[in-house]
């Protein structure tokens, strides 16, 4: 990575990270979900282009719904309302519409369902934290996630750089590495205790220590998801939305597989 690429990083993080942090601390919980909300839209928009690289045409309005839908199932996981039936039947449904090419028809339904479960099941997780109530932290809850994963991020790359010597997944993502990943962990254990600290004392140290593992490693599967996703549509990007940073997907990916980590946690195990 070269300077101005660095320096278009920082750039950008000086000014994205302040402001979500203002929306996620005093703004009501409807800003955050709002703002989660229009990042999975152009999210969604991204992979569609992906897809489209390869020749495979989403069914897009079908999608749009389809996400929609994953979207508020997992905002509100206690709703009780049976999502994935009515998903398979609206893709299978609307593919068709495109009998007329079999080959396209079956990929179409493929990428549309994948999409909609990546994006709307995923981001709607991601969403939902910011509706923790106080008593679990509130907004701690997903300032947990974002400083473990960016917590994580950062170690890894400094790790990497500094003493990766072994390739994680070279065919998918060259410069990782399993020091990189080592060091992915211990930065995300620091950043999760230091949330732990300010505003989630109700969680066990072992607890937080457990959540930031898990939240790191699936950060890091996230990230060589779409990798893979990049590298089956031959680019380096999926958009340039955010200068040095690439597209809506190249912030969300490791979000979106770090989430459901708290999420279920929230959930179930608590």
């Amino acid at each position: 990575m070269t300077r101005a690429e660095i320096a278009r990083r920082l750039a950008t993080a000086a000014v994205g990270i302040p402001l979500l942090i203002l929306a996620l601390f005093w703004g009501p919980p409807a800003v955050i979900v709002v703002v989660v909300a229009a990042a999975v839209a152009l999210g969604l928009w991204e992979f569609y282009g992906l897809l489209a690289v390869r020749g495979v045409v989403a069914l897009r309005a079908t999608g749009a719904v389809l996400t929609a839908l994953c979207f508020a199932d997992a905002l509100r996981p206690l709703a009780g309302v049976a999502v994935v039936p009515a998903a398979a039947l609206i893709a299978l449904g609307a593919m068709l519409f495109r009998a007329g090419d079999a080959p396209g028809a079956l990929s179409s339904a493929a990428g549309t369902l994948l999409a909609a479960a990546y994006l709307g099941g995923l981001g709607g997780t991601l969403a939902g934290l910011r509706l923790a109530p106080a008593a679990l932290g509130g907004p701690w809850v997903m300032m947990l996630l974002l400083t473990t994963v960016m917590s994580a991020d950062s170690a890894a790359l400094f790790a990497g750089s500094a003493v990766g010597r072994h390739k994680m997944a070279p065919r998918i993502s060259p410069a990782k590495t399993w020091e990189g990943f080592v060091g992915g962990l211990v930065g995300g254990i620091a950043g999760a205790l230091v949330i732990r600290q300010l505003g989630l004392r109700w969680m066990p140290l072992l607890h937080a220590v457990l959540l930031a593992v898990a939240t790191a490693a699936a950060g890091t599967a996230g990230d060589l998801v779409e990798s893979l996703v990049k590298r089956w549509a031959g680019v380096k990007d999926s958009g340039r939305l955010f200068p040095g940073h690439g597209g809506m997907l190249d912030r969300l990916d490791s979000l979106l597989f770090g989430a459901p980590v708290l999420y279920y946690y929230l959930l179930y195990a608590r």
